[in-house]
């Protein structure tokens, strides 16, 4: 079968790899997906050994490929390095050793997109020839050590990327795991209808994708990214948003608890990179 084809199809059916990866179960999630368009995410994580390796990966972002993606009709694509805020900097949250990792951002219109971007790039003479030192790099001199992808569906309530103003800014990438497939569709639930991704918005923390790990680790999980202009307004934000009345009512509600719903949190904090179009 068309790869692409059986991608599509897998995953409009609400599984892949034998059903192993559901879908929102209820009839409204799928009559709202039919006149509702939803992006997908590719969400790309790059561990380097070094920063040799970090330097010929950050180049081969900038000059083959976004500019790629951005041929192939992919735009809005983000690129950031981690970030440790200074007060981690005795911590376990700050790195031991070594470069830190970078995210690459990917926002596919539609499933066929996805599905079919590497066949795009490959066919990209332009490219192929700005890639070349990274895309040939040999087994004893790599570009990375690792690549991790996980691939999203975007959230109803908010179904495309916002991509925030061009200047000095601060993201936060914050994953909830959940302890069941329903526990997890119940918080997106929360953010969808419960009116928390609104309360985001009210308070000027500058949502920029919220999305639904449909393959990926840590399973099952949503992933969302906020912008700040900085660390200070980024403490700011949140105490707004905890203090918020209408988070008040909608976080004592018992079937929205978070010892019910959440196993754990966890945040990174990422600076994009120069040429990052987010």
């Amino acid at each position: 079968m068309d790869r692409r084809k059986f991608v599509k199809s897998s995953f409009l059916s609400g599984s892949v790899l034998g059903g192993l990866i559901p879908f929102s179960n209820s009839a409204a999630f799928v009559e709202n997906n039919k006149s509702k368009k939803q992006q997908w995410y590719e969400l790309r994580t790059y561990i380097f050994a070094d920063e040799a390796q970090q330097q010929l990966t950050n180049a081969y972002l900038e000059q083959a490929c976004l500019p790629a993606l951005n041929r192939a009709g992919v735009i809005n694509v983000g690129v950031f390095s981690e970030w440790f805020p200074p007060a981690a900097a005795d911590s376990s949250a700050a790195p031991s050793n070594g470069p830190g990792k970078m995210f690459l951002l990917i926002p596919f219109d539609s499933i066929d997109s996805f599905a079919a971007i590497n066949g795009r790039l490959t066919g990209d003479a332009a490219y192929q020839k700005s890639g070349e030192a990274y895309l040939s790099a040999p087994a004893a001199n790599p570009a990375y050590e690792r690549i991790e992808s996980s691939l999203l569906r975007a959230f109803l309530h908010m179904p495309l990327i916002e991509v925030p103003e061009k200047k000095e800014r601060l993201f936060e990438l914050r994953c909830y795991e959940s302890p069941t497939e329903s526990a997890g569709q119940k918080k997106i639930e929360m953010f969808n209808d419960a009116g928390e991704i609104d309360i985001f918005k009210k308070i000027g923390a500058r949502p920029v994708f919220f999305g639904e790990t449909i393959i990926g680790e840590r399973r099952p999980n949503l992933t969302y990214m906020l912008c700040f202009d900085n660390m200070e307004a980024h403490d700011v934000h949140w105490t707004a948003f905890r203090t918020d009345p209408e988070w008040k009512k909608i976080s004592v509600m018992p079937e929205y608890s978070d010892a019910r719903l959440i196993s754990k949190i966890t945040r990174t904090f990422l600076k994009p990179a120069g040429y990052s179009q987010v």
